[in-house]
């Protein structure tokens, strides 16, 4: 008996592509009506009408360069936070550097009208530019100078950086010798468009149980203005600029839902830290990597690596606050806080896609960079340190394939 193989005819083929492409119609429009659902309302502070009950604040800062916005919105927001929170319950600890502009004109400004409320604070004006600080010749085993490819060895600016806000931090034990008690949270601004409302939303972040929470923040919406520190959850820096950032699926969904969002690390114009680390035998402070790893081309965020050396960081989390969204200009802080809602249902469904293609075309140039860290971390922690012990950074993820160093005008470079 002889049987004959019988291939699909050409109405079949046909009937099996209509399923296929009524199962591809079915899932996009499934999957828009996800992405474009109407999402839960922001979960705001209500607007601040009576006493705060936050604990006691630090409130901490450094400036240069920044004349303007201090002028236009920074000064008079601090000055309505501390008359919400009161006086008794903060401390303002701040550097205000030498800048092109007027930067400490307008901080001496601040400085008068808190004086007039009695506010216990440090202004530290400094009349020292970043062209002074690089310009010296620093001794042969100083810390934080680098030789560089440009031939000559160069001020690294994390480094400087974290010195300048360990001498903020400072302040803080200072004022308890003072005898004016402990702080609960420690509060970082930037020079950022915010209002007491961002504050008090911020400070109730998972119920005012965090070990660090950040807002989010703009200069140019819908991109978010500072990669350099901000982690997901997985540790992975964010694939894109624009909603909804994240890599990691816990740190999306979170995101989606207005609810805080879990990562590693984050800084993003405002954070709120329990104080409770600044406070231990060995207080926590800010770092930069050792001399040695960024030789290697590696550099990463005081910002971040604060997070990675908090204690608390695994214990009580470090959250982004989705609904706290503050601005490097009043344009942008009014984009990203209309009254329409932060993010439409185009965008939303536009960001999504972006993301899923960013994800997928981007993943080789992911995977050289991770390999490229990960072989120079290695390399270092294959040598031995200046006191004889094993090289050590927790702060892996932090990491990435720059060096920065400072330049003049209040600048800096990548080289």
């Amino acid at each position: 008996m002889i049987y004959q193989l019988h291939h699909p005819s050409r109405r079949s083929k046909r009937t099996l592509l209509r399923l296929l492409f009524l199962a591809i119609a079915l899932y996009l429009a499934l999957d828009t009506l996800l992405l474009t659902r109407s999402v839960p309302p922001p979960q705001r502070d209500p607007a601040p009408s009576s006493p705060s009950n936050h604990g006691r604040i630090f409130i901490a800062s450094i400036h240069w360069y920044n004349e303007r916005i201090l002028r236009s919105h920074w000064n008079k927001a601090v000055v309505d936070l501390v008359k919400h929170l009161g006086p008794d319950n903060v401390y303002i600890s701040l550097i205000g550097s030498k800048s092109v502009d007027n930067t400490i004109g307008a901080l001496q400004e601040l400085d008068f009208q808190l004086a007039q409320l009695h506010v216990p604070r440090s202004f530290m004006m400094e009349n020292i530019t970043h062209e002074d600080q690089i310009s010296r010749t620093p001794s042969p085993s100083e810390p934080g100078w680098i030789q560089t490819s440009r031939g000559k060895k160069e001020l690294r600016r994390i480094p400087y950086l974290a010195s300048v806000r360990n001498r903020v931090m400072q302040e803080m034990d200072r004022a308890l010798a003072d005898g004016l008690g402990r702080f609960d949270k420690v509060l970082w601004l930037n020079d950022v468009v915010f209002t007491t409302q961002d504050v008090l939303t911020l400070l109730s972040t998972n119920a005012g149980e965090y070990a660090s929470t950040c807002s989010f923040d703009f200069s140019k919406p819908p991109l978010y203005y500072d990669t350099f520190a901000l982690r997901d959850i997985s540790g992975a820096k964010t694939l894109t600029q624009t909603w909804p950032y994240f890599l990691s699926s816990t740190s999306q969904h979170a995101l989606r839902l207005n609810d805080p969002i879990p990562v590693q690390s984050c800084w993003n114009g405002m954070v709120a830290m329990d104080a409770t680390p600044f406070y231990n035998n060995t207080p926590l402070r800010f770092r930069g990597i050792p001399d040695g790893l960024a030789e290697l081309h590696l550099e990463g965020s005081e910002c971040c690596l604060v997070h990675a050396d908090n204690p608390l960081s695994a214990s009580k989390g470090v959250f982004l606050n989705p609904n706290v969204r503050v601005g490097y200009n009043a344009d942008a802080y009014t984009t990203v806080n209309a009254p329409s809602g932060w993010i439409s249902s185009r965008e939303r469904f536009r960001g999504i896609w972006k993301l899923r293609l960013v994800w997928l075309l981007g993943m080789p140039q992911r995977i050289i960079e991770n390999v490229v860290v990960a072989w120079r971390l290695k390399r270092w922690h294959g040598q031995t340190s200046v006191d004889g012990l094993a090289n050590r950074e927790v702060g892996a993820h932090c990491l990435i394939n720059e060096m920065q160093v400072l330049v003049g005008n209040d600048g800096w470079k990548h080289l």
